[in-house]
């Protein structure tokens, strides 16, 4: 792992409306779709036309409903007809939990090689350079400091465009760095997970970064500073096998698949039929593995609202 000068250098994402505590869907103060539309743009294929009209509508992955691509992302890229969740990017969904210019990142410049010279179709090195080139940053999550409704929070946002938001090194690093800070200053943390787990190109090391940063979390909470643990689609993997799992409290959004092993994984082995909506935030609530379900509209305001009755004593003011 190599880390360049100024790591914890502050950097400032956009100045974007958000939407006002507990408001609904399509209320006035929802982010702008510009503000929302901030995903890396796709390539020249050669036929700008085509491109633009794909740009404009978008599919329900649920209801198979055809709508403007800005009315789903004025709200919150949550479908108009059925409440499906669409995914959300790094930036986005940074726009609508954070305090407008509250947000500093930190470790931004940690990456990684090839440490184990892997090679498939295409070497390691050079998938990791593609992801880089594609997303701006150097890997699957970012980590930081931010206000939430005034709130001084340490906040990790996984990126499931970076190769899946799969958990490397550099992953399992910046959590454990983010982690250690915040118990340093005693603010609380809250970890939006959206992963396929472990990296298999990192081995046996993308592994070793699930004992490492449970072990980090095992130190904050020994230090009574509350971990809230927020799980998107899809949730998978080594990451919902440890920290994504270990909250205080445990949420997730409607409709996320959460689980350790893919369906059709776990029926081949299995040799049994799984029941509906298995491996769903729904069955999951049900089952007793989360403490609750928030719509996307309510998150920014349960969180709020949680980080004000958790919230440790003597927790810093300040973003620095």
């Amino acid at each position: 792992m190599r880390e360049e000068a100024n790591s914890e250098q502050p950097r400032t994402t956009a100045k974007l409306a958000r939407p006002a505590p507990g408001a609904a869907p399509g209320s006035a103060r929802q982010p702008s779709p510009d503000a929302l539309n901030e995903t890396p743009s796709a390539p020249d294929r050669g036929n700008v036309g085509q491109d633009v009209q794909a740009d404009i509508w978008v599919k329900c992955p649920g209801c198979k409903e055809i709508a403007f691509r800005k009315e789903v992302e004025r709200n919150l890229n949550v479908c108009l007809k059925c409440g499906y969740h669409l995914r959300l990017t790094v930036e986005q969904r940074l726009a609508i939990t954070v305090d407008r210019g509250s947000w500093r990142e930190l470790f931004a410049d940690l990456a990684v090689g090839n440490p184990l010279s892997f090679v498939d179709s295409r070497p390691y090195s050079e998938r990791l350079e593609t992801a880089r080139r594609a997303s701006g940053r150097n890997d699957a999550i970012v980590t930081g400091i931010a206000k939430i409704d005034r709130r001084v929070t340490a906040l990790a946002v996984m990126d499931f465009n970076f190769m899946g938001g799969s958990m490397g090194i550099v992953v399992g690093e910046k959590l454990a760095r983010l982690i250690d800070h915040a118990r340093a200053r005693r603010l609380p943390v809250v970890v939006f997970s959206s992963s396929g787990g472990a990296r298999m190109q990192e081995g046996a090391l993308s592994l070793m970064q699930m004992a490492k940063v449970s072990a980090a979390l095992g130190r904050l909470r020994d230090a009574r500073i509350p971990y809230l643990s927020v799980l998107c689609d899809p949730t998978t993997g080594g990451v919902a096998a440890s920290f994504a799992s270990l909250g205080d409290l445990n949420i997730a959004e409607p409709g996320a698949i959460i689980g350790f092993a893919g369906r059709r994984v776990i029926e081949q082995t299995t040799n049994q039929q799984l029941p509906d909506g298995f491996q769903t935030a729904e069955f999951l609530l049900r089952h007793g593995m989360l403490d609750a379900i928030v719509p996307r509209h309510r998150m920014r305001a349960t969180l709020s609202q949680l980080l004000g009755i958790l919230a440790p004593r003597r927790a810093h003011k300040s973003v620095d």
